[in-house]
């Protein structure tokens, strides 16, 4: 498949073009004009682009791509090493940052609740990216929190009382701290989001709302994975998820 065509099919599925975001979506660095073999991840580190290199990749399919806005723009240090990797292997890097946080069936949100078993009944926040919805049936925040341990593999942080009950539920992907005020306006039990900052402790505390920290990278791992699957079914091109291990 043209690379041309490829990154033309997801500019239009995720919608890409009606996002005010922090980064270009889309190709940002191109490389060999035919794509067979493509290598997912989360963030597009050094470690990202070595395992596409190894694994003989035509393209990098990645949420967290290159070219943050604020950052200094100079190519020199790892970023050098990071382009020129890239670069020198003729590998495209085609990244989507908020249309893949927000996509009704691709989208890091969508599918972190069919992960967890979530119902959306709702959006809410900025571009209508955050999701409002119900568990399956309430359970005590100590529940909730155990199962998010093991749908995602990661033991989250929580500030909230794990005997409260919890129904309705409030998520954000990624960084989305910022949120909160605005699911708690909602009159949700509990949000989650991938990180927590000093103040969102008080303000769960004085609430009563839960906040669950259940990590950047955790919560961002399925939207890429499924439209990396999407891809493979779809135009038959060979998609592999590469997992780096992240912390945070």
């Amino acid at each position: 498949m043209k690379c041309e065509e490829l990154t033309r099919y997801l500019d239009e599925l995720l919608e890409s073009a009606h996002f005010k975001d922090y980064c270009p979506n889309g190709l940002q660095v191109e490389g060999r004009s035919e794509v067979r073999r493509i290598v997912a991840g989360v963030s597009a580190s050094q470690a990202l682009v070595d395992a596409a290199i190894a694994r003989g990749a035509d393209a990098l399919l990645v949420h967290h791509g290159w070219f943050w806005r604020g950052e200094d723009g100079r190519v020199t240090g790892v970023r050098k090493s990071r382009l020129q990797a890239l670069l020198g292997h003729d590998i495209n890097l085609i990244g989507y940052h908020l249309p893949l946080d927000s996509h009704g069936e691709f989208g890091n949100n969508v599918q972190l609740a069919r992960r967890l078993g979530w119902t959306v009944e709702g959006r809410f926040g900025e571009q209508d990216i955050g999701c409002i919805g119900r568990l399956s049936a309430p359970l005590l925040l100590a529940q909730l929190v155990r199962g998010i341990a093991a749908g995602l593999r990661r033991e989250p942080q929580v500030i909230g009382d794990g005997a409260r009950l919890v129904s309705r539920i409030a998520w954000c992907s990624g960084g989305a701290q910022g949120y909160f005020e605005a699911a708690i306006a909602h009159r949700v039990d509990a949000y989650l989001s991938g990180e927590i900052s000093e103040p969102t402790v008080h303000l769960a505390r004085e609430s009563g709302v839960a906040y669950i920290a259940a990590g950047h990278h955790a919560t961002e791992r399925y939207g890429v994975q499924a439209l990396a699957a999407h891809l493979a079914e779809r135009f038959g091109l060979e998609c592999e998820f590469v997992d780096i291990d992240n912390p945070v």
